[in-house]
């Protein structure tokens, strides 16, 4: 079941003062009612965002430029920005599966996804449980195996509290969702997970046939030595290491240069492989 929440001739204004419509829609998947946007024209494009954001604070400075030759579809999963908690178990593998129901619900047979960060490792899932839908994979910041962090990443969600997370995430979510209980319990939900995480095995990521673009920075919590094993795992996979830290070459926004020329870069190399 597909809701339409806003008129088609609303517009709104983006990060970087980017004016560009937006189609936010619910549907019912798997018993969540999952918030997209359907932004553009083309070949779909499946964009996932990293663990505590939403569609604006992983994706809004480069959103506008994929939509001019894709048919961008923006996902916030379960108890992210405008999608509510339910009650189950927050994974990447029930992810990947809300994330194929609603394309199937949306008729689309083979899509092109991109993930940042946890939404790469639910991009690496979705081409594990259902490789018939992807096309191609882009995949940011993406961590397949605890080793892939620093020692000590994990070590601390032990103790971990609201006030651990980036004020520009929390403000971020809040602008999606105004009740400061959903916004304690998505992070909640994503100590749990990463507290929780499990590596990946070399089988499953050689199983994956779609090519592959893997982009990190080379300072960044994910280290680029992961990426770069990543890559080399996967069977068909190009690499890109960018200056900056984590997030930084998409414009994320959290990432410290706020006028980088770089997220342009990236996307042009997107769209480049994209095409390829």
């Amino acid at each position: 079941m597909i809701q339409n929440i806003f008129d088609p001739d609303d517009q709104i204004l983006f990060q970087m003062n980017i004016n560009i419509e937006q189609a936010g829609q619910y549907a019912v998947v798997n018993n969540l009612k999952m918030y997209y946007e359907v932004h553009g024209f083309g070949k779909p494009l499946v964009l996932l965002h990293g663990g505590g954001s939403t569609i604006q604070s992983s994706f809004g400075r480069i959103l506008p430029e994929l939509a001019k030759s894709h048919q961008v579809i923006a996902v916030e999963l379960q108890a992210h920005g405008h999608t509510p908690d339910i009650d189950r178990p927050l994974s990447f593998e029930q992810d990947a599966d809300d994330v194929v129901e609603l394309i199937r619900d949306l008729h689309i047979n083979k899509a092109d996804f991109m993930g940042f960060s946890n939404g790469g490792t639910t991009c690496l899932q979705i081409a594990i449980r259902h490789p018939v839908i992807v096309n191609k994979l882009v995949l940011g910041s993406t961590t397949y195996k605890r080793e892939g962090m620093p020692p000590s990443f994990f070590d601390g969600f032990q103790h971990a509290t609201l006030d651990n997370m980036p004020d520009q995430l929390k403000e971020a979510y809040l602008q999606a969702n105004s009740d400061p209980l959903g916004l304690q319990r998505m992070f909640e939900r994503d100590v749990a997970r990463m507290k929780d995480f499990k590596d990946i095995s070399d089988e499953e990521i050689k199983s994956i046939r779609a090519p592959a673009l893997v982009i990190n920075g080379d300072q960044e919590v994910v280290l680029a030595e992961h990426a770069f094993k990543l890559s080399r795992t996967l069977p068909q996979a190009r690499l890109a290491v960018l200056p900056g830290g984590h997030g930084d070459y998409i414009g994320e926004i959290c990432a410290a240069e706020k006028n980088s020329s770089i997220p342009y870069l990236v996307t042009a190399m997107i769209e480049d492989f994209l095409r390829q």
